[in-house]
């Protein structure tokens, strides 16, 4: 179990306001992206192999800016509803949320570079399983601030795991190395 730490939290403000809680996760993913290189990242993902259902490259910035928008609509309405309620024990779980939900948005920031830019499939890997933990958790404690809030986390979750089978995927089918996959198309 985990606790309310307000240190690595993002602030109340933040989850307080509902244009904040969805734009921070939408900017954060699209500011991460960006720094990666979208043309980096495109020319590996179709450079290296694939597991099967892969799906194609223009699907992940629709898909990753709608599960933002809904996490931050959830992390929204459970800090909302969660800290307005006069049951200390739905207020504690409501701030533990905000910890696990800034955790999971770190673990999430942090899969791109660590995939495409650093091109650690291992690490990357290992991110992301972590990440599918901490959001399954998180969803359970929302759960029992605020059903909605867990439900919109319901898409994220699915995603997650489909996203660890493709990140365990091409590391197996490509030996846990991809280094080399997008260096011999980087020169075009």
């Amino acid at each position: 179990m985990t606790t309310y730490i307000p240190s690595i939290t993002l602030p109340d403000a933040i989850f307080a306001n509902p244009a904040a809680s969805i734009l921070l996760p939408v900017g954060l993913g699209l500011g991460v992206g960006y720094s990666v290189s979208p043309k980096l990242a495109k020319k590996t993902y179709s450079a290296v192999k694939q597991p099967p259902y892969k799906p194609p490259p223009q699907v992940f910035g629709p898909a990753w800016t709608t599960l933002y928008a809904l996490m931050g609509y959830a992390a929204h309405r459970s800090w909302t509803t969660g800290t307005a309620s006069l049951n200390p024990t739905t207020v504690q779980l409501t701030k533990q949320g905000a910890t696990l939900f800034t955790i999971q948005l770190g673990l999430n920031l942090i899969w791109m570079p660590l995939f495409f830019g650093l091109q650690r499939p291992i690490e990357a890997t290992a991110d992301i399983v972590l990440l599918a933990g901490v959001t399954g958790y998180l969803t359970y404690v929302w759960s029992q601030v605020d059903s909605v809030a867990a439900w919109c986390m319901v898409p994220y979750l699915g995603w997650l795991s489909f996203a660890t089978y493709l990140s365990a995927g091409v590391g197996y089918l490509n030996d846990w190395n991809i280094a080399d996959k997008e260096r011999k198309t980087k020169s075009s």
